[in-house]
């Protein structure tokens, strides 16, 4: 049946109930194809309801749901011919951030991308889609590798943000996500970033200096994680709630929706009905047809206007309206 988030809980009964009359169903006579019907109408318009009506808390929720496509979900899905490539020349491989070369609709393109990994093993082996600063070097290794072959760059943004850990500092995780805002800023190929999850706090902003930024409709973009905003501003020695976090999600502004009125990106991806985990492949398509489009627009522009052009817009990003004294 799948994993539920609480506010879904009463979809999880229905369908629950469905799958139990299908299988009372199975190899006897009993006629009970009306009463499915009507439960899955039902449940279809409960689904509706409740997706038309998502606080900031339960698109965080949806954003994370395990069960969500994650970077090689969508490279399985939309990239032909994929060869991925590893190390970062310096430390190691780091496998929170996943990159290659492959095709998406037959044109050459550099696809990487932050992987959580689903299941506790894999999880630890992806150390949660936070990466290491190797990460991040083995990121831009593979996008100056992109610009000598002119060949344009989609980074999938699904990260809680980058690595804080002892050893991750120790070998400069300030520094290598600055080199790449840097060196994404003049990279003189097409890049186009989406965000497909979590985007969270500098640890995404390394992979999303883009000509194009998208999100995906239930995805969520911010600073910090609201389970974070809300420690700092309101933990006073006692346990944090799901309030508090909800509080703290309102606050930061972290939906697609926000984000596009403030045209910090360029556009949202809708979503199926329930979230990208229920139909994988019609996002994926929906995300291929994205890329596909958006480099159409770009991709005769010369570098030097490229970078012009690509400086202007995070220039732009968040304004100042001064009012009368």
């Amino acid at each position: 049946m799948g994993y539920y988030l609480d506010f879904e809980k009463s979809l999880e009964e229905l369908e629950t109930k469905i799958e139990e009359l299908k299988k009372l169903s199975d190899g006897t006579e009993i006629d009970i194809a009306s009463e499915i019907k009507r439960l899955e109408k039902k449940t279809k318009e409960l689904r509706s309801e409740i997706f038309s009506n998502l606080t900031p808390w339960q698109k965080t929720m949806i954003a994370r749901h395990p069960e969500r496509p994650y970077t090689l979900d969508y490279i399985g899905m939309i990239v032909e011919d994929f060869i991925e490539l590893h190390g970062d020349r310096r430390f190691a491989d780091d496998p929170a951030i996943v990159g290659g070369v492959g095709k998406i609709n037959g044109v050459p393109m550099f696809i990487i991308g932050h992987q959580k990994g689903r299941g506790t093993k894999e999880r630890i082996f992806r150390n949660f889609g936070q990466p290491n600063p190797e990460g991040y070097r083995k990121a831009l290794r593979l996008m100056r590798l992109a610009e000598r072959f002119k060949i344009p760059i989609v980074t999938f943004i699904d990260t809680p943000g980058a690595y804080p850990g002892i050893g991750a500092e120790e070998r400069g995780q300030a520094e290598a996500i600055a080199t790449n805002l840097m060196e994404m800023s003049r990279i003189k190929t097409p890049i186009i970033s989406i965000v497909i999850g979590e985007g969270g706090s500098g640890g995404a902003l390394a992979l999303s200096v883009a000509d194009r930024l998208y999100m995906l409709e239930h995805s969520v973009y911010s600073v910090i994680s609201p389970e974070g905003c809300a420690a700092i501003l309101w933990k006073k020695g006692g346990e944090l709630t799901t309030d508090d976090f909800s509080r703290a999600a309102d606050a930061l502004k972290l939906t697609a929706d926000d984000l596009k009125s403030f045209k910090v990106i360029d556009d949202i991806i809708p979503e199926p009905l329930g979230g990208a985990h229920r139909e994988p492949d019609a996002i994926a398509k929906r995300i291929a047809e994205c890329i596909t489009k958006s480099l159409e627009s770009i991709q005769t522009k010369s570098p030097a206007k490229l970078i012009e052009e690509r400086y202007k817009k995070i220039r732009k990003i968040g304004s100042l309206t001064q009012t009368g004294q």
